[in-house]
């Protein structure tokens, strides 16, 4: 059996090394003429290549790959009849760390220490821990589980949200109880810190509200690593510093340099980075192989989420 197998960039072309017998690679962007109308597995773009999808018209593709875990708004875009694997296992623990890191940027105010170093400033200040503080955490996917398996050990009072209430037994964890998101308004009110790590969609669109905002303590932090859209950024701005928020995604992005967010009291901003880090390289790459060995084999490749 014989593959041809595209990847967008001559650097990712280089990561995969020698493959294996009857597997030709090209580099091809998505967004130039493709070098073949039959292509047995094209690896999308990484950030930004979603709209890429359009030029697979008309193309014989046996499976697009993604290079992220979400798949919002591809599904609109993909043709028909071409499956599409998302890159589960790739970013999870990269996202989990930049999930710590905004929290506990947040609780013992960073920013503010950066600030004052550039002045030249000795500036201490008793801060928030993350210890003993009652966290909420609303998603519990595969990017859920690495940010509870990376909170554990902070000793924090953890409860669990996801789509349904479920117990669950954790090889690490131990048992966890999950409650279902319409649980939220009851929930909400007593999280000194709510970590938002579910996919985006319309069930889950500005899921945080005007009231659901509002519903938060005084002063609690609200972290997002999931999707912009969970967070109705206009409702954020109104809270005027009110809570907290320490944001990896936003709605838009980038986000525009006149968008009052910027400098609404309380909230810190990383631009959408919580999988591009060096822990992407080895992972992507391991994922492609695989899924490259399993079609060589005859067997249906992994984290297909849409298609057959």
């Amino acid at each position: 059996m014989s593959l041809f197998v595209t990847v967008p960039t001559p650097q990712l072309a280089d990561r995969l090394g020698s493959l294996p017998e009857g597997v030709e690679l090209a580099v091809w962007d998505m967004q130039s003429p493709a070098p073949r109308e039959r292509i047995d597995l094209a690896v999308q773009p990484y950030m930004g290549g979603t709209q890429a999808l359009r030029n697979l018209e008309g193309l014989d593709i046996g499976l697009v790959q993604s290079q992220s875990i979400g798949y919002d708004g591809v599904s609109e875009l993909l043709p028909d009849g071409i499956p599409f694997a998302n890159a589960a296992s790739v970013h999870e623990t990269s996202t989990a760390e930049i999930t710590l890191a905004l929290t506990l940027a947040a609780q013992r105010q960073l920013p503010r220490f950066v600030l004052a170093q550039q002045h030249g400033e000795w500036s201490p200040v008793f801060a928030e821990s993350l210890a003993d503080r009652r966290v909420l955490l609303v998603g519990f996917g595969g990017v859920g589980e690495a940010i509870a398996m990376r909170l554990e050990p902070f000793e924090i009072d953890l409860t669990v949200v996801a789509r349904t209430a479920r117990p669950v037994w954790h090889e690490r964890l131990g048992r966890v109880q999950v409650h279902a998101i319409d649980e939220l308004p009851s929930l909400v009110p007593d999280a000194e810190i709510i970590i938002l790590a579910l996919p985006g969609g319309d069930e889950t669109h500005h899921l945080f509200d005007d009231e659901l905002l509002g519903a938060m303590a005084d002063g609690a932090l609200l972290v997002n690593v999931g999707r912009g859209t969970l967070i109705d950024t206009d409702a954020l701005v109104r809270q005027e510093g009110r809570i907290r928020a320490a944001l990896d995604v936003l709605d838009p992005e980038p986000l525009p340099a006149e968008h009052p967010l910027w400098k609404t009291d309380g909230v810190l901003i990383s631009p959408h980075v919580g999988g591009a880090s060096t822990a992407m390289n080895p992972r992507i790459t391991k994922l492609i192989r695989g899924q490259i060995e399993r079609m060589l084999r005859g067997e249906t490749p992994t984290n297909i989420v849409l298609g057959d």
